[in-house]
């Protein structure tokens, strides 16, 4: 019995340091969400301006762009995965890779090969188990991302873009990321970057019905949007990553609350196993001193006759 109560001991001091660590990964979580979700609403009116402005040239002039024009007979699509780093975060990765897995058969099933691009370990790892191809990766940032990451990410998806697809080139451009709509809410979405619908530019603005100034380009439309897609595609990449950071931290708080409070329970369930035991143990020990006083008492009686 007293083997039995030394287990439980040990697994209640085990568990309790883990409730430790648990509890502070969830403080830690809970006060990187505040700073992302500042981050997040300082880049949104940057990137909304910006779409606001493209579509402005796009309605303005005849241009035939890849930043706004479909191709007649899309063959090859780009899509860009955002996962986390790290784990301890639930479902988070997982979610965004089966969204971006049903993106990519939605896309084969119209036809088109599809060049994958990923952000952080957790979807590198994913892929490279499957040995499934990827066409380049980044990790080491989505915990705190920078503008500077996301011009490194947008640097080949610009290219690709940019390329024929005869050469290697795509005519559509996607990305996967979970947008952070609240501490609870975090969903995986997948968007379309390029070409820019202007339908659903003006929803994204604010700006449906509403009728856009007259612009004089120089030195030519196409020249303009040529200096707007890199700023465009780097400052809706951004505003994914700074949304998916948000979401890992708001992820991985849910997780480890949950973590620390089954650890809770855990502790309380063990210790009233370890009271039952001690108690059957004490219960045992008094009915051996009991036994033995009567057997004593017997043989004395026994001896006196």
């Amino acid at each position: 019995m007293g083997a039995q109560l030394r287990v439980y001991k040990r697994r209640i001091r085990s568990v309790t340091a883990t409730k430790k660590i648990t509890k502070a990964m969830e403080m830690i979580a809970a006060s990187r969400i505040v700073k992302a979700q500042r981050k997040v609403a300082a880049s949104t009116p940057y990137a909304t301006e910006l779409t606001r402005a493209v579509t402005a040239v796009a309605t303005g002039s005849n241009t035939k762009h890849p930043l706004t024009t479909e191709a007649d007979n899309p063959a090859r699509a780009a899509v860009l995965l955002i996962t986390s780093d790290r784990g301890l975060a639930g479902g988070y990765s997982s979610n965004a890779i089966k969204a971006a897995d049903r993106l990519t058969e939605r896309l084969r099933g119209e036809g088109k090969e599809v060049d994958t691009y990923i952000v952080g370990r957790k979807g590198v790892a994913y892929y490279g188990f499957r040995e499934r191809k990827v066409a380049d990766s980044w990790t080491g940032f989505t915990d705190s991302p920078e503008y500077a990451d996301a011009k490194k990410v947008a640097a080949p998806l610009i290219e690709a873009v940019q390329t024929d697809t005869a050469e290697g080139g795509v005519d559509e451009l996607h990305i996967v990321f979970t947008e952070f709509v609240s501490m609870m809410t975090q969903n995986p979405v997948d968007n379309r970057m390029l070409p820019l619908s202007l339908q659903e530019a003006a929803q994204e603005t604010g700006a449906k019905g509403e009728i856009l100034p007259l612009f004089d380009f120089e030195p030519s439309a196409e020249d303009v949007l040529d200096a707007l897609l890199p700023r465009y595609v780097e400052s809706r990449i951004y505003n994914a990553l700074l949304q998916a950071a948000a979401s890992e931290h708001a992820a991985r708080r849910r997780a480890m609350k949950s973590a620390t409070d089954n650890a809770g329970e855990l502790i309380n369930t063990l210790s009233r196993l370890a009271n039952a035991a001690r108690q059957a143990e004490i219960t045992q020990e008094i009915s051996e001193i009991v036994g033995g006083s009567s057997a004593l008492a017997d043989a004395t009686a026994g001896s006196d006759k």
